[in-house]
């Protein structure tokens, strides 16, 4: 809902609900889904697009940053998503959207009362893929 603005947890909360309400297969789905596509824009490619903590030879790059700009990324939609894969400079500049990670744990946890454990299909954090960052070397 983003209506509720900067409130990330409104903003996740009626999906967080509605995944909820759906089968705990799901919400696996939804988490492996969701890693396919951030480790797909984890990549040199869209680092060097985010704005002002864009990765540059020789600078600091949080690698935290990057994951949450490729969550606001990925928060923009599909077709926002396939036209960004084919064009890196679409990348969104100076934001991010880290919430977008809470939300399959959150309604595991709404839907069952356990704590998620749970490991998604691909690895999300930076440098992951391997394909991505091989023109850094």
């Amino acid at each position: 809902d983003w209506s509720k603005g900067v409130d990330n947890d409104a903003v996740i909360e009626p999906v967080k609900n509605a995944l909820a309400a759906l089968p705990v297969r799901h919400i696996y789905e939804f988490d492996d889904i969701l890693s396919q596509k951030l480790f797909l824009l984890d990549g040199l490619a869209f680092a060097r697009q985010i704005g002002e903590s864009s990765w540059q030879p020789g600078k600091y790059f949080s690698v935290d940053v990057f994951l949450y700009a490729r969550c606001c990324a990925v928060a923009n939609g599909f077709e926002f998503y396939q036209k960004l894969l084919k064009d890196p400079a679409l990348m969104p500049k100076d934001m991010d959207f880290g919430a977008l990670l809470r939300i399959a744990e959150e309604a595991y946890v709404c839907k069952t009362g356990r704590p998620y454990v749970y490991v998604p299909a691909y690895p999300v954090e930076t440098y992951s893929n391997e394909e991505g960052w091989k023109d850094i070397a």
